[in-house]
């Protein structure tokens, strides 16, 4: 089981944020082209440097915490490393963001499955 311990860490952060999306309307998941546009830069980057790191020897995984699965020197819960925390922090700015607008407004807070938390103004019932 501890070989697979990075792999239900990231699981669990995404399960965690999973709520932000569908209860408050963080919209992540919802809009995949502006997540792989934000996200794309990053990965490259970060990829990058972890390959140059473990080929010089800066750097190095437990073996013993991980599945033994790798894309060529770089372990698999890397990659989804650099894939899962960046969305789990969108997800939680998008959630403090839309929480904080809800509060912020006046009117009556509803929620609704497709745009979640949301403050409805008194001239929108009449």
């Amino acid at each position: 089981m501890d070989n697979w311990q990075y792999l239900i860490v990231l699981g669990l952060c995404i399960l965690i944020t999973l709520p932000l999306e569908f209860g408050f309307g963080a919209r992540v998941y919802r809009n995949p082209r502006r997540l792989v546009l934000a996200m794309a830069p990053m990965l490259v980057i970060f990829i990058a440097w972890d390959i140059l790191g473990i080929l010089r020897g800066h750097w190095w995984y437990s073996e013993r915490y991980l599945s033994g699965l790798k894309i060529g020197v770089i372990p698999i819960e890397e990659i989804a490393f650099f894939l899962v925390i960046p969305i789990c922090g969108l997800l939680t700015y998008e959630g403090v963001r839309k929480v904080w607008a809800v509060l912020t407004t006046p009117g009556r807070i509803t929620w609704s499955l497709r745009d979640g938390l949301e403050r409805v103004s008194e001239e929108a019932d009449a």
